[in-house]
């Protein structure tokens, strides 16, 4: 699935606790999205495809470096040792990253209709792969829903609690942007001015 797609799942995982920091909603976020960093590979293969030994970190890494056993416990690791409330930020860093696996089993395969198995046990192990003969195609209709639903429940958390995955990048701008919502779709407890307006406060 899209990077897009893995962020606003994984956003939507860190939001199961009804109270959650802000480092700690983003340490879950991050952790269902860092298994992509794999991907990166594929600048390095398009800019060396023409070579005579073209780099191909894209073909032989990507769903292999970071979409394994060993970097789920790093992250989970990681998400302990930075997080505020430990164990339950580590519980649910564990479960995105995991579901973004799940996620790329069932809905990533690609034009050519590779599958793209996942080597969950690499580096100790490159002969067990995860893969179903079931997986759609990355710009398949499911994917498209999966994507909706995940964005429409994002809105959601976002005009009930007061913020927004805009507050991996700028309190500021997050803001304004669920003002913004709240503005369009007003809430029953947002008092009323003299003139009938609803103040709306980001809380």
């Amino acid at each position: 699935m899209s990077p897009i797609t893995h962020l606003l799942i994984s956003w939507n995982i860190a939001n199961l606790p009804r109270h959650s920091s802000q480092r700690d909603r983003a340490l879950v976020t991050l952790a269902g999205i860092v298994p992509d960093l794999d991907g990166v590979g594929l600048v390095a293969e398009g800019f060396t495809r023409n070579a005579e030994e073209p780099l191909l970190w894209w073909t032989h890494y990507h769903h292999v470096a970071a979409h394994n056993l060993t970097a789920a416990l790093a992250v989970t690791a990681l998400a302990a040792l930075l997080a505020n409330g430990r164990r339950p930020t580590a519980l649910l860093a564990g479960i995105a990253f995991h579901l973004h696996l799940v996620c790329d089993v069932i809905g990533s395969r690609g034009a050519d209709g590779y599958p793209w198995p996942i080597a969950y046990f690499w580096p100790f192990s490159n002969s067990i792969l995860w893969t179903w003969s079931g997986q759609w195609s990355l710009n398949a209709w499911p994917n498209f829903a999966i994507t909706a639903v995940a964005l429409t429940t994002t809105l959601l958390l976002g005009w009930r609690r007061g913020y927004s995955p805009l507050e991996l990048m700028s309190s500021q701008l997050d803001q304004r942007f669920v003002a913004a919502l709240r503005q369009r779709f007003p809430r029953a407890s947002d008092p009323v001015a003299a003139d009938g307006r609803r103040r709306h406060s980001v809380s």
